[in-house]
């Protein structure tokens, strides 16, 4: 597997390449003002390096997040966990090297200079043995390391400078590779700039900057004045990782899209003068209501204790009066309805892409339609059941399937669906099913996670992949005595 990359081309054409192994241990710095092009770059870097590499984003803007749905990146919103919860995922995250974006843009800058301080320094704190490289790309470097205090308080300050100051200074022997990306080098702290080897330096217009990227090139004065002429998504590339002479460089596209960029201009309404008066006049404006006097707070919910409120809480359109004991006729005529249910939801597109709240919300509405006032499956055993239909397996109580569904009791419900589907074409010496069936399956449109389940499935021992020379996949299910027939994969 190559350990470069191409970031873009020459003017002449030439690609320019960026050593992903040498990055690791140089750093990068990215510097343009705003609509320069650092976040199509920061992408390009991503998109380019996600198979070669682990990656952990720390995304301010939220820019990132869509990552996840082409490369299978994990995307973690700061503004849902606290300071305990980040420091535990942190951790995971550095222990089983998962990539992922750290999104804050629900926060207040202060929140997000101390959520990303906690992230940064419990990478860093890992154990000798998790020291697994890893390029950590922050976006917006001037927020979490600025070069002056600002509106925040001191010591958030010295918390996220702290924090940065550790992932370019000394993260590198801990195989953590800073690529920092900022609109103004005047704003960033020195001795975090000064750690990077390898620059990229967008448009930028203030004669400062312009001084302050021209040391960094090793440029006369007199020649950073091509610096402000540089064009949208065209760099100055320099550094072991890039080359040893500065070059400039196209940054080439991308596959992944920003998913809060306007794109262009759209027409304006066709209502204008008088016409759009009485639009925006045609009801009276409210008046402010007067302020009422504030309400005292009332003490806070304990999270275990509001948690189990929550699952105990029942709709009212689920409160239906117990019914009488249905008999043993009517038990085996309850629980066919039940299986043709679930199977006329399963066999509907995308279903697998909905959360199971509102899928179970969905089939107790059909249940009703059908007078099954109690069918006895809560959330936990509509998952499962569910995932059953999916696979085509239409009843638990089936003596078929007794002793696939015994194998498949310690699969966790999220990969019990790939799973029985891979365990019934290996009973049946069916075909093995492909990554397309596989991935609508477990509800991803991810080749990558569908590789990661498999693998995952086969160190726990529930499956056995063979794939012979022609490419073609068969899968084993080792406590069925049982192979599928190969398939492509």
């Amino acid at each position: 597997m190559s350990a470069s990359i191409v970031i873009g081309a020459e003017r002449t054409g030439s690609p320019v390449r960026i050593d992903i192994e040498e990055l690791l241990a140089t750093r990068l710095l990215v510097q343009g003002n705003s609509g320069s092009g650092k976040s199509h770059l920061l992408r390009r870097l991503l998109e380019q390096s996600a198979s070669v590499v682990q990656q952990v984003v720390i995304d301010p803007e939220g820019d990132f997040a869509s990552l996840s749905e082409a490369f299978g990146h994990v995307v973690v919103d700061g503004s849902a966990y606290d300071q305990a919860e980040i420091a535990k995922l942190a951790a995971r995250i550095r222990k089983h090297r998962a990539s992922v974006v750290l999104t804050l843009d629900g926060l207040e800058l202060e929140a997000q200079m101390r959520c990303a301080a906690v992230f940064l320094n419990t990478l860093f704190d890992a154990p000798r043995d998790e020291w697994y490289p890893a390029l950590v790309v922050v976006d917006e470097a001037q927020m979490f390391a600025p070069a002056a205090a600002g509106d925040v308080t001191d010591e958030v300050r010295r918390l996220s400078l702290g924090a940065m100051t550790n992932l370019m200074c000394r993260g590198r022997k801990r195989g953590l590779a800073g690529v920092i990306a900022t609109q103004r080098l005047a704003k960033l702290a020195k001795n975090v700039a000064a750690e990077a080897s390898n620059f990229l330096m967008g448009r930028t217009f203030l004669d400062i900057d312009m001084a302050r990227a021209a040391d960094l090139l090793g440029m006369e004065r007199r020649q950073a004045e091509q610096i402000r002429d540089l064009e949208r998504g065209h760099f100055l590339g320099l550094g072991p990782a890039i080359a040893r002479r500065p070059v400039g460089v196209r940054i080439g596209d991308v596959e992944t899209r920003a998913r809060n960029v306007v794109q262009g201009l759209m027409p304006l309404p066709n209502a204008a003068g008088a016409e759009m008066e009485s639009i925006l006049l045609s009801e009276p404006l409210a008046m402010e209501p007067p302020p009422r006097a504030p309400e005292p707070e009332a003490a806070p919910v304990d999270s275990e204790q509001l948690l189990g409120q929550i699952e105990s809480t029942l709709p009212v359109s689920e409160q239906v009066e117990p019914p009488v004991e249905p008999s043993l006729f009517m038990q085996e005529e309850t629980a066919a309805q039940v299986a043709e249910i679930l199977a006329e939801m399963a066999r509907e597109p995308d279903c697998t892409f909905q959360p199971a709240a509102q899928l179970y919300q969905d089939f107790t509405v059909r249940c009703r339609m059908q007078r099954l006032a109690n069918t006895g499956i809560d959330l936990a055993a509509f998952r499962r059941r569910f995932a059953m239909a999916v696979a085509g397996i239409p009843d638990d109580a089936d003596p078929a399937w007794q002793l696939l569904l015994k194998i498949a009791r310690n699969v966790p419900d999220d990969l019990l669906a790939p799973f029985l589907l891979l365990a019934v074409a290996a009973s049946e010496g069916a075909p093995c099913p492909d990554d397309e069936r596989l991935a609508e399956a477990y509800g991803t449109r991810s080749p990558g996670r569908i590789r990661r389940l498999l693998e995952h499935l086969e160190k726990s021992g529930l499956i056995v992949v063979r794939t012979d020379y022609g490419g073609r996949r068969s899968v084993g299910i080792p406590e069925l005595g049982a192979v599928s027939a190969p398939v492509a994969a």
